[in-house]
């Protein structure tokens, strides 16, 4: 029940004008003189437009009872800008965080296979024959060889935040893109993320890994490495191999991105609003691996020789897959395909998995609630 001081307070703040303003025509009523059958006769009031009128927050009535209405704060495209690109850069963090410390000791059985190049006497005959290697002369430790180094990553922050940007430009009136701007904004985000963040690191983590098969290693820890390759090597030892790890990394993207996306509206039928289940993105991040590992593993593999210690032997790009495939047959550029099935689709689908969910509960729990 409002209170007399209440009602009093409220008719302070009514614009006396807007009091004295005739009520419309169209309600049957208007201002005159008070007859004395008026005051004496009940008069009921059902016109729908007089009740609208009364009902309405902006109504003399409900101004002098309530007082004016309060307006809701509108947040800015700025602000709006800023939530989500911060939703990105921690959900991008956390994903790859996550990804990283799950799926090393795979990436790192990978990367012990395609330095291998010995055609005739390998030195690993298998995975398994990696780890029992590594075991045998660095202990558990020696499977997490650069780890350090690539938790360090913003990749997935690059990446994920790359598309967002690349996407808002490319969408339709829906807000939906076509597969054509799927594959290139994945392209683009991919390059962005191979430029910025995953070449100076794959490139250190890639020679720490490399030390480990010489009896004497080069590097203690992760600063004396990173000092010891700019040192030797400056700048362009920690850039070795930009060009295949962009052309990996970029059609990766795009790969992964266009079977993820194109699975997600597939599954929305065509309503951008609605929501994927967990599991299904999941599921559709772990099919976009390993659709991308069977398309580029062969730019995988060049990149990994072209970034290893021994990288000098390859005077470029080309050059590098002539004499593989010169010295060790085409099967050689599917050298760690078993290891980066075991691991691509796993860090797809956890990376995809943790990104959307992260960024739809800071938008629903966080950002609603300021």
């Amino acid at each position: 029940m409002t209170s007399l001081a209440e009602m009093l307070m409220g008719l302070e703040r009514v614009d006396p004008a807007t009091l004295a303003a005739p009520l419309p025509s169209s309600l049957g009523l208007s201002h005159g003189p008070v007859s004395s059958s008026s005051l004496t006769t009940p008069v009921a009031v059902s016109h729908p437009e007089l009740i609208a009128a009364a009902a309405s927050p902006s109504s003399p009535i409900a101004v002098f009872f309530f007082g004016p209405p309060v307006a809701r704060k509108a947040s800015s495209n700025r602000v709006k800008h800023v939530r989500k690109s911060t939703n990105s850069v921690l959900a991008g963090t956390i994903a790859g965080a996550m990804e990283i410390c799950i799926t090393y000791p795979i990436d790192y059985m990978k990367i012990q296979l395609q330095l291998d190049a010995r055609s005739t006497t390998p030195r690993f005959k298998s995975m398994a024959d990696v780890v029992k290697q590594t075991f045998q002369n660095h202990g558990i430790r020696g499977l997490y060889r650069g780890l350090n180094v690539a938790v360090l990553s913003p990749k997935a922050v690059v990446r994920f935040g790359a598309f967002e940007q690349l996407k808002k430009l490319n969408v339709n009136e829906k807000g939906q893109l076509s597969s054509t701007a799927t594959f290139m904004c994945g392209l683009g985000a991919g390059a962005f993320e191979a430029i910025f963040a995953v070449t100076p690191i794959e490139s250190i983590k890639i020679k720490f890994i490399h030390d480990l098969n010489f009896s004497e290693q080069k590097y203690n820890g992760l600063f004396h490495g990173v000092r010891s390759i700019v040192k030797q090597q400056g700048l362009k030892g920690i850039y070795q191999g930009v060009i295949p790890t962009v052309m990996k990394t970029s059609t990766n993207q795009a790969i992964r991105f266009l079977v993820v996306e194109s699975l997600k509206d597939w599954k929305k039928k065509g309503d951008p609003r609605a929501k994927v289940n967990k599991g299904l993105t999941a599921l559709f991040g772990a099919i976009g691996g390993i659709v991308s590992v069977f398309l580029n593993t062969p730019l995988d593999v060049l990149k990994s020789r072209m970034q290893g210690l021994e990288a000098h032997k390859y005077r470029n790009v080309v050059h590098c897959a002539y004499q593989i495939g010169r010295k060790e047959g085409p099967l050689a550029f599917y050298k760690g395909t078993l290891p980066r099935l075991m691991r691509v689709p796993l860090e797809t689908a956890i990376t995809f998995t943790v990104y959307d969910f992260v960024m739809e509960l800071l938008h629903e729990h966080v950002w609603e609630h300021h």
